[in-house]
């Protein structure tokens, strides 16, 4: 399968340490764990809020966090043990499973419902609604990242066949559309926050749809370690589900102002004031769960997902690849 070929043959990785410290720099008695993310995204407000409000010391964490830039990236040093806990698209984890790998990547906590991305256009379009997409060329993401299924997920339940009835660019990379949106002649591009938010503040495009909505929910995004790791740390990974779960409850019961100001240290280069505009939006449209369990049903509209756009040819257990006991302990502490 060529996405695992991709994980498993990837020699560099890029590590953007942003806050924490080495596993050599252990003190006051933490306990050192590293977590890869797939990207540092306003998207991911309620594990900021654990940061910054100091959920993971309480928990005798001493947290160490890097920007993996990409799901195929994190599964990399999840691998190959350069990171302790892995944080990105489910379907990575399906990905490796279905390799036959043994020491596969098992997902223990669900932290978004919903895409975090937006259909943006070239002007405010109020009456948007997909059909109008035919015929346009639209920039969009990674072959069989979650970005781009999702995207094509919804273009056929609109009826639209994403090969046939309008051209889609992903020859750019993640996180560089937005620019190139700016001076290229696509129609529309799909875009992250803060670039959705920042096109419409500098008046070069206009978010017309949120994936988000209408999707529906999608197990988006879920933390996930190694089957050998979960064995012999459950009291870690506890620890660690249990600031996640204080991160989710800060985000769901403040208003996103206060979100904003919380998370702004984790965000320096970004304003207080966008900050609320993406986390108002993010909550307009109930991105963040509730708790991390990582149910079945959701799961299996994951792997529908994958079967209909081409990547899964034979779908693989939820009770290999997904554990709920550490999210039902933090969620009933």
């Amino acid at each position: 399968m060529k996405k695992i070929l991709t994980i498993l043959t990837a020699v560099t990785l890029v590590c953007m340490p942003l806050s924490g410290c080495s596993k050599a720099d252990t003190k006051n008695g933490l306990t050192p764990i590293t977590l890869n993310e797939v990207a540092h995204s306003i998207f991911y407000a309620p594990q900021y809020a654990a940061i910054e409000l100091g959920y993971f010391e309480e928990e005798g964490l001493d947290l160490t966090l890097v920007n993996g830039a990409g799901a195929d990236k994190v599964m990399t040093a999840l691998i190959s043990g350069d990171a302790d806990i892995g944080f990105m698209g489910s379907e990575a984890s399906i990905y490796t499973y279905a390799n036959g790998s043994e020491d596969y990547a098992v997902n223990f906590a669900q932290l978004t419902q919903r895409a975090g991305n937006f259909l943006v256009g070239r002007q405010p379009d109020a009456e948007f609604n997909w059909d109008k997409l035919r015929g346009t060329k639209v920039l969009g993401g990674r072959a069989g990242g979650m970005p781009q299924m999702v995207f094509e997920y919804i273009l056929k339940k609109n009826g639209i066949d994403p090969k046939n009835d309008l051209t889609i660019d992903q020859s750019i990379s993640f996180g560089l559309t937005a620019a190139a949106f700016t001076s290229d002649d696509s129609d529309y591009t799909v875009e992250f926050e803060p670039f959705a938010t920042g096109l419409e503040l500098e008046g070069s495009g206009y978010v017309v749809a949120s994936l988000g909505t209408d999707s529906g929910y999608v197990p988006y995004t879920a933390y996930s370690a190694k089957k050998s790791y979960l064995e012999k740390n459950p009291e870690t990974v506890q620890k660690f589900t249990n600031a996640i779960q204080k991160g989710l409850n800060y985000v769901n019961t403040h208003s996103a102002e206060e979100i904003a100001k919380t998370i702004q240290p984790q965000f320096k280069e970004t304003p207080v004031e966008n900050i609320t505009i993406i986390v108002d939006r993010y909550k307009s449209q109930d991105t963040w769960k509730g708790d991390t369990i990582f149910e079945k049903s959701s799961f299996d509209l994951l792997q529908n997902i994958l079967e209909e756009s081409g990547e899964l040819s034979q779908k693989v257990p939820y009770e290999d690849l997904v554990t709920t006991q550490f999210s039902e302990k933090a969620a009933n502490k």
